[in-house]
């Protein structure tokens, strides 16, 4: 699936060739991958008529080093036959004064590109498939690419839904072409062939629906389009007589879950960049972290590593970032069993009307209730280093309903 997609990107930026860019958010989560993966695969066999560019390129928002701290994307790619290595990351882009003619963008994850990116190219942004609140930066025309935003629990059962058609033309055809299989030229007329490709396709795109939706159980999070791709996507493994007896959907979702989950090795800084996303907003920034662990964990972590305090080290990594505010939104299983979430909340004294105005309409909006965590010290004070913990008691809310009334609250503090 991305064996030729570096040297397709280096070729047809040296020679000046029009190519598609299919870029993920820069948090790089796993539904970011299969979303650019499987849209970047889908179209490079099937491309549009009259198109910018034949040419499809999966761009990961991340640099190479990132990919370390994402032990879920070696699971996945090891189920669709993908090196891990082959993955290209912003570390593979040629310069951006070559780029700007030649390259046209699609967003998949989200619908506005941010930071050096977006400065360079958000005029050269023509498609978009997201399930973020809508930031109406992609214009409403993208020609013959999608422009599709939609509430959902993954994205990638959005790129599903718009890639059937095509998949389905592409899998009934007899004739399994190189650009399928990475054979080159040759064609290899063999519908097994195929039926297992597709297998491992669909396994690699169900994963990050399963994983964000809770393997479909996520309490205000699925909606019709999840299940439908689910279901389209393990219809095609069934059609492999490899894969089918094998498929146990529930086994699969755990062992791509606990892969994420398995966070020990990495430090406290590298926990709160593996899944991480940022916001200007009027000229102050704002950082969220999403984790897998409580954040008792995260203070354990500090303390095991010898180097400073978690304050010390919650501070450090505002500064490097010169964030006006910081959260880390958490999520994990209880004693009980139950799903839970955690959010903290941390502002410079700049922003802590910001942070109180969240922190008042949050009480409701996200049902937070007052938590004291050891090692965490609480500041309140108006005008001052401001900072909260709560237990989120509305389950149902992630990063894409907490970080749009975060941003509210940063550009209009007393409304």
């Amino acid at each position: 699936m991305t064996q030729h997609a570096k040297t397709n990107l280096v070729k047809a930026v040296h020679e000046e060739h029009n190519i598609n860019i299919v870029i993920g958010n820069e948090s790089a989560d796993l539904d970011s991958l299969t979303s650019s993966l499987l849209y970047a695969y889908i179209k490079s066999i099937a491309p549009p008529r009259n198109n910018f560019s034949p040419i499809y390129v999966p761009l990961l928002n991340i640099p190479a080093s990132g990919l370390r701290l994402r032990p879920e994307f070696s699971a996945v790619c090891a189920h669709a036959n993908i090196a891990i290595d082959r993955l290209i990351t912003l570390d593979d882009l040629p310069s951006q004064s070559r780029l700007l003619k030649s390259v046209r963008w699609i967003l998949v994850d989200h619908n506005k590109l941010q930071g050096d990116l977006g400065d360079q190219f958000s005029s050269k942004v023509l498609g978009v498939i997201d399930h973020h609140e809508e930031e109406n930066a992609v214009p409403q025309n993208t020609g013959s690419e999608p422009r599709v935003i939609e509430k959902c629990g993954s994205c990638t059962s959005l790129v599903v839904r718009e890639c059937k058609s095509a998949w389905d033309s592409i899998s009934s055809s007899s004739l399994s072409t190189g650009a399928a299989h990475g054979q080159g030229e040759v064609a290899v007329d063999d519908s097994a062939v195929t039926q297992v490709w597709d297998a491992q396709v669909a396994k690699m795109a169900l994963a990050s629906i399963l994983v964000d939706t809770a393997n479909l159980t996520a309490p205000g999070k699925v909606e019709h389009v999840d299940r439908d791709s689910v279901d389209y996507l393990e219809a095609k493994i069934q059609l492999s007589p490899k894969d089918a007896q094998s498929w146990n959907r529930d086994r699969y979702y755990k062992d791509i879950d606990e892969a994420k989950r398995d966070i020990s090795s990495l430090s406290l800084t590298e926990v709160l960049i593996k899944d991480y996303k940022g916001w200007t907003e009027s000229g102050t920034k704002l950082g969220i972290s999403s984790v897998v662990k409580p954040l008792e964990f995260l203070v354990q972590k500090a303390g095991e590593e010898n180097k400073s305090s978690f304050e010390d080290q919650l501070q450090h990594f505002m500064d490097e970032r010169d964030l006006s505010m910081f959260a880390i939104m958490t999520t994990s299983t209880s004693s009980e069993g139950e799903f839970q979430r955690e959010l903290l909340l941390q502002a410079r004294s700049s922003s802590s009307s910001s942070a109180i105005k969240f922190a008042e309409q949050g009480a409701s909006d996200f049902q937070l209730e007052i938590l004291n965590i050891k090692g965490v010290l609480i500041q309140d004070k108006p005008g001052q280093h401001w900072k909260k913990v709560w237990l989120q008691k509305d389950v149902s809310k992630s990063r894409k309903q907490v970080a749009p009334l975060l941003r509210k609250v940063m550009t209009r503090p007393n409304e």
